[in-house]
């Protein structure tokens, strides 16, 4: 726990960390009151879905652009506008009490999923300027262990939420968590962002657009700023890697969001609250991950965290998927989501460290950009593949590719990533400078 107890020092990154908390566990009281109110004012089950595509689409178009603006602009005003944004975002939400009205809904959720592309690759940026690089690994499963405690709490809230009070109680529940999370943020100690010491050819045409009026040499400043990105992740090793790792296992996270609901109930022949308890499982796994990552700290090498996390996150999935040949019940799919938890949260902290250690500074943002692209993209293709194929294949085989596609691309990062392809790029300089290590506390 000594490598925890360190991280925690850094000031900034209890902040950034407190804000995530919150914020986080706002979202997931909207997500789940929503999809039950809708359902609850509609009787559609295709009302709902529309709302997850809604979610997704902004994600492909606009990840990878905004990952440009994240690395131009301040990434601490940047948290703290969008944080914000969002919380204004969600007022046309008081306006919904009719079926009729659920449009309102699918345009908050797109306008709100918009302004979270340019929040992410900005938060992403910002934590190896938080804490220092041997810290790394412990503060990325520290992160993870966050998400996977705000899922816990914000499920079980949002659904008590929806049925007491309605879409106005999430409304200004989340509205609050953003409100709080951008003060949380205002407080983090980060230098103004400073100028780069050596642009190269796409940072000169940048320069070059601003201070030009013209609207035609400004995009053509985004456009080389976006291609620079493009170039960096497709020619780094590493995060090639990364980025193929993510395309074929969000086409699995997809197959699993549409199927799964339909393996319970069909395969296990589970009930609605069955479903429920067995999603809340892997949250519980996740906590104790994120606590093994974190207590591991420097002394364990991301890519084997990364590579040997993600085999044992498919083979876990397998057993998960391929019991029911054998023993149809309820139980052992709750242990299978609770082990799945750890290997998950070792595999987020690897692949976070990875990322963060191969890019540069002022590249960041536009790779951080591209993986959510490509994961929305990659969630997409599997969600539709998953509807046609759970019909015409049957939901245990479809499923079962999840596993594999985990196990096999685990396999595949840890041949890939020696111990010479996972060195830190030399860095450029930094929009924020790191501020001084504060000594550990006690």
């Amino acid at each position: 726990m000594s490598a925890i107890r360190r991280a925690l020092g850094q000031p900034g990154l209890r902040l950034l960390l407190g804000a995530a908390l919150i914020s986080v566990t706002g979202d997931w009281i909207l997500r789940v009151g929503l999809a039950y109110y809708i359902y609850a004012l509609t009787g559609s089950t295709l009302a709902s879905a529309v709302m997850l595509l809604a979610s997704f689409v902004p994600q492909i178009a606009l990840s990878s652009l905004a990952g440009v603006f994240a690395d131009r602009w301040d990434s601490k005003r940047t948290m703290i506008v969008t944080n914000l944004l969002l919380a204004a975002g969600l007022l046309p939400l008081l306006a919904v009490h009719r079926a009729s009205e659920v449009w309102i809904i699918y345009l908050v959720t797109t306008a709100e999923s918009c302004i979270q592309q340019f929040f992410t690759p900005a938060q992403q940026s910002v934590i190896p300027v938080l804490v220092a690089d041997e810290h790394l690994v412990t503060a990325n499963a520290l992160g993870s262990q966050v998400g996977d405690v705000s899922r816990l709490a914000g499920s079980a809230a949002g659904g008590v939420l929806a049925a007491v009070g309605g879409i106005t109680a999430l409304t200004v529940t989340d509205m609050a968590s953003f409100l709080l999370a951008a003060l949380l943020i205002a407080r983090l100690a980060l230098a103004p962002a400073a100028a780069p010491a050596g642009p190269g050819p796409a940072d000169a045409a940048s320069t070059e657009a601003a201070r030009r009026p013209n609207l035609r040499t400004r995009l053509a400043g985004l456009r080389a700023e976006w291609a620079e990105g493009l170039r960096v992740s497709a020619g780094s090793r590493v995060l090639r890697v990364v980025l193929i790792f993510l395309a074929v296992t969000c086409v699995g996270e997809g197959i699993m969001g549409t199927l799964f609901a339909p393996f319970v109930r069909s395969v296990l022949h589970g009930t609605g609250p069955d479903y429920g308890f067995i999603m809340s499982a892997q949250a519980v796994g996740g906590i104790g991950g994120g606590l093994i990552a974190a207590a591991l700290g420097s002394r364990a090498r991301p890519a084997l965290l990364f590579g040997w996390g993600a085999v044992a996150f498919g083979a876990i999935d397998l057993v998960l998927f391929l019991y029911p040949l054998a023993y149809v019940a309820v139980w052992p799919a709750v242990v299978c989501m609770v082990a799945v938890g750890v290997p998950g949260a070792l595999t987020m902290a690897g692949g976070f460290t990875l990322l963060q250690r191969a890019t540069a500074d002022s590249h960041r943002g536009r790779v951080f950009g591209a993986l959510g692209a490509v994961e929305g993209a990659a969630t997409v293709a599997g969600t539709v593949t998953a509807g046609y194929l759970g019909q015409s294949v049957g939901i245990i085989p479809v499923l079962a590719t999840q596993g594999a596609g985990y196990l096999i691309a685990g396999v595949a990062v840890v041949l890939a990533l020696r111990p010479s392809t996972t060195s830190r790029p030399t860095p450029t300089t930094s929009p924020h400078p790191a501020p001084a290590e504060p000594a550990p506390s006690a």
